[in-house]
């Protein structure tokens, strides 16, 4: 059995940590107890469970805390084989050509601060994902992402350290003052970003 603690963490960082801990535990499978505070985060991890066909029960320990308990393998539905397609499926060797085009440093339209926080949860899960974009595009708003001072610089740099090449318009960071202040990634040009827009399988917009 494997225990996770992801009291305080918000989404999608439960989801993470217990999709993690399922892939330690093997092909032989077992049992995963996750902790968490919210009800949301609840819902969550019992969708991936429904998903990924695991055994997943919850059950609520106090006011706030939650056990959410999946069962992969024996005792519960089974593993699901690395052999299986994901969700991506492309030609056999080669790479779908995958770019993320951030406009803002806010994700979605409401709350200032609402978005910020989306935009950071983003960032972290396009981490740790098994199929990672090929290029990150900052442009206007989102060019502040990858400068000083940024709650996603760190998500950032693994990412770019993991292959993902991050470009910020050159344009945008010295119209906002920020040119000093990248942190992450090199600067480019509308028409560079015109041209990973238009050669990309599929862009994704957050």
């Amino acid at each position: 059995m494997i225990q996770i603690n992801a009291m305080g963490d918000t989404c999608p960082i439960p989801v993470v940590k217990t999709k993690n801990a399922i892939k330690e535990l093997g092909q032989s499978g077992g049992v995963v107890e996750t902790l968490v505070d919210n009800e949301i985060s609840v819902q969550n991890l019992t969708k991936m469970a429904n998903q990924k066909g695991y055994g997943v029960k919850s059950e609520k320990l106090s006011e706030n805390q939650f056990k959410v308990t999946m069962t992969i393998g024996e005792g519960g539905a089974q593993q699901i084989s690395s052999s299986e397609p994901t969700e991506c499926i492309v030609p056999s060797g080669q790479k779908k050509n995958i770019v993320v085009a951030v406009s803002s440093d806010t994700m979605g339209v409401g709350a200032e601060k609402l978005g910020q926080t989306l935009l950071k949860g983003f960032f972290y899960a396009l981490g740790q994902q098994d199929i990672l974009p090929q290029t990150i595009l900052f442009y206007n708003g989102g060019a502040a992402i990858t400068c000083e001072d940024s709650a996603s610089l760190e998500d950032l740099k693994s990412l770019e350290a993991q292959g993902v090449e991050i470009m910020t318009c050159g344009t945008c960071l010295d119209f906002y003052g920020l040119t000093e202040k990248l942190r992450v990634g090199e600067i480019t040009n509308m028409y560079s970003i015109v041209e990973k827009l238009t050669s990309a399988d599929l862009v994704v917009k957050p």
